[in-house]
């Protein structure tokens, strides 16, 4: 499963981004998606996730009401729609996944278990 996130940027404050992550070669059903992010000198935070066994969902405390995430699952696509964007979301933004390699089951959104394949990462700036 190779994952690739795109949609960074730079941003005034205020404004807003969409981050794409594309999941190929998951063939699984039954996977979770997360965006993760780390700014310079800071540990790596847990950002957003998103379930597709029940499309169960998490959101930071930090993205609480100006972050919004989605999935296309044909497409096996997540999407995490960022507003009103503020200088200390600046950071290098990951999308991460969890997955059944066979089988069916749960997959949950526990964003301090280990996830599977790791996106290289893409740049959000937000600076005026």
């Amino acid at each position: 499963v190779q994952l690739q996130a795109s949609g960074g940027g730079l941003v005034q404050p205020g404004g807003s981004l969409r981050l794409s992550c594309a999941a190929s070669g998951l063939t699984s059903d039954y996977y979770a998606i997360g965006w993760f992010r780390q700014a310079p000198g800071k540990e790596r935070e847990g950002v957003s996730c998103i379930s597709s066994s029940d499309g169960s969902t998490y959101l930071a405390d930090s993205a609480q009401g100006r972050f919004a995430i989605s999935r296309d699952h044909a497409k096996k696509m997540v999407y995490l729609q960022m507003n009103n964007l503020k200088p200390e979301d600046t950071a290098i933004y990951y999308c991460a996944a969890r997955y059944m390699r066979s089988g069916v089951g749960i997959v949950r959104c526990d964003m301090g278990a280990p996830f599977d394949s790791w996106g290289q990462g893409t740049q959000v700036t937000v600076s005026s």
